[in-house]
């Protein structure tokens, strides 16, 4: 029997542009046969972001896209945490609906897991030879800084804690009860995949295609503050 790869899209006023990620997410063909399970959290957009799915549902019927909406905004996190509780494939990747990454690399994060050396894979835009678009001096330093100090932490030795692309083995990501509502999900979820006895964590290189605000990034210097609060939380 085939497996699934369950991917999880959280979307929050993405309207003009999902299609162009739901399209790279359709066209990737996963090794070893893998099917994919489309799940998409709408967390309460106020722009077309629900009719461009259901558009996208309507013109692509053998597409296997789960849509949920919450009906009220509650985070980036919060849309996650639903995502993971409704995956049903034997793996759940973390997929971000703009376009700062590429779904055609699912499958360097696949192998380590489907080769049975790693239950955990986080893909790192700071290792490797892969493209990255280069913006925000400030970001890169407050980036190192988390990932440093969240491996103080936890004793790992990532490159980059705060990477979307996180792929788990479904029952390992499952089993954590997360709390975090927005953008605190990255050091929660490092801290607490840590602590699990014999888990095998791995990191592999990744592209990065970074978006200006004005393209509509949404991070900011607050979440930055958070993620501090929440290495310090979730590690003591």
């Amino acid at each position: 029997m085939s497996k699934t790869l369950s991917i999880v899209i959280p979307a929050y006023n993405e309207g003009p542009t999902i299609h162009f990620i739901l399209d790279k997410v359709r066209a990737v063909v996963l090794h070893g046969g893998l099917q994919k399970e489309i799940i998409i959290v709408n967390d309460c957009s106020t722009d077309d972001t629900e009719a461009a799915i259901q558009r996208y549902q309507q013109e692509h019927p053998g597409f296997n896209i789960q849509y949920h909406r919450h009906e009220v905004n509650k985070g980036k996190g919060a849309a996650l945490h639903t995502g993971i509780r409704e995956a049903t494939g034997d793996f759940v990747i973390i997929q971000d609906a703009d376009l700062e990454y590429d779904p055609e690399e699912y499958n360097i994060l696949l192998r380590p897991v489907l080769d049975g050396v790693a239950d955990v894979v986080y893909g790192s835009r700071f290792m490797g030879g892969k493209p990255h678009r280069i913006l925000f001096f400030w970001h890169s330093i407050g980036n190192k800084f988390l990932t440093f100090l969240s491996n103080a932490m936890t004793n790992l030795n990532l490159t980059d804690m705060e990477t979307c692309y996180k792929l788990f083995r479904r029952e390992t990501i499952q089993s954590l009860k997360l709390q975090e509502q927005r953008f605190g999900f990255e050091p929660e979820v490092t801290a607490k995949i840590a602590r699990i006895p014999g888990i095998r964590i791995y990191e592999v290189g990744i592209s990065y295609y970074g978006r200006t605000y004005a393209e509509g990034k949404k991070i900011n210097w607050k979440d930055g503050f958070r993620a501090i609060y929440c290495i310090l939380k979730y590690n003591f």
